[in-house]
């Protein structure tokens, strides 16, 4: 029995030596261009914090203004008032200038200039305490808490990069190994097998990206950003973001091995129809797995997995159909087993 696994076992120790080549190739690459990918993981990050920083200076000012026209209506007045009365004393002086001698005339030219000089000074005061307000509301960073943090995030930054871009290549050693169990008909769908699946596995990234991230990442640092200042460890925040791009990705795939699957003849659309139930529940746990320990995450997640399992239906139902007849005899089968209960009770 050993004998006749060791040809399978040579083959499969072949496709995965070539993969792993690939991923370690492609790993390299991307270490080259490892500033580059860390700011595209983390734009969502910073525009989450953006974004959670506007919601906080705008509540702040919110309330300052009410707590001003309850408390002291008096206050915005005192800000303006000598950056008002500078330049109203620098104008007067200066039509003051032009009716006097020459000497007085000098004298009120040279008080108009200070005066205009004084009431810039005090609007760039003014200016300076408004933005350092605005920045005192708000200071989330990304930081790092080890010495060689940066190092090892450019690692797994890059070994992310590197996953991605050899999946195609991966994706075809697969089809390689499982190819020779094919008949000559069906080795025809490598490229549709390649092709899609990475493919798939692409959309699944960028929709976790452009619309999962966004409303997750904000939703989790608005969470308590007001009685809290959010400082994100970037190597957590590497590790927790690779995790949902990976899941993501990989449940995007479920259309192409449900077609892959009905290609081989192991799974019919009835299969998968009379699966559904136990599929959501499944989907629904995978997602509370795979994703941040909030309800919006994880129905973004699990939402498109559901659809993509209809869909996943109808792609079954095209290549691997169910037997009529045999729907027919499932169906007078359940048939018969409601109706002896009854019979027997009669």
């Amino acid at each position: 029995m050993f004998d006749d696994l060791r040809p399978h076992l040579v083959e499969l120790r072949k496709r995965l030596g070539l993969s792993v080549l690939s991923v370690f190739i492609a790993f390299i690459i991307a270490f080259i261009f490892h500033n580059g990918i860390l700011t595209w993981i983390t734009q969502p990050l910073n525009d989450a914090l953006a974004e959670v920083g506007r919601i906080i200076e705008s509540q702040d000012k919110a309330t300052w203004k009410m707590q001003t026209d309850e408390q002291n209506k008096t206050v915005t007045v005192t800000v303006s008032k000598p950056v008002s009365l500078a330049t109203k004393l620098g104008d007067r002086l200066h039509e003051a200038s032009k009716i006097a001698d020459t000497k007085l005339s000098l004298l009120l030219e040279e008080a108009s200039t200070a005066a205009k000089e004084l009431s810039h000074s005090l609007e760039t005061i003014e200016n300076n305490m408004t933005h350092s307000t605005k920045e005192s509301n708000f200071i989330g960073q990304i930081t790092t808490h080890q010495v060689g943090g940066a190092f090892f995030v450019a690692l797994k930054v890059s070994f992310f990069a590197g996953l991605l871009g050899a999946l195609p290549f991966i994706l075809y050693q697969l089809w390689l190994f499982v190819a020779p169990g094919l008949y000559s008909n069906e080795k025809k769908m490598i490229i549709p097998f390649v092709v899609g699946g990475s493919i798939m596995f692409f959309i699944g990234v960028i929709f976790a990206y452009y619309v999962v991230t966004p409303f997750g990442f904000q939703f989790l640092i608005t969470f308590g950003s007001f009685l809290y200042t959010p400082l994100i460890n970037i190597e957590d925040y590497v590790g927790f973001f690779t995790k949902i791009m990976l899941g993501f990705g990989l449940a995007f795939e479920l259309p192409v091995f449900a077609y892959f699957l009905a290609l081989l003849g192991l799974v019919t659309d009835r299969t998968l129809i009379d699966f559904f139930k136990y599929a959501v529940v499944i989907i629904f746990v995978l997602a509370a797995l795979l994703t941040p320990p909030d309800i919006l995450t994880q129905l973004l997640m699990a939402t498109p997995l559901v659809i993509l399992y209809g869909v996943s239906i109808l792609i079954v139902r095209m290549v691997n159909p169910a037997d009529p007849i045999e729907e027919d005899e499932d169906d007078s089968t359940e048939s018969e087993e409601k109706a002896l209960p009854e019979h027997s009770e009669k």
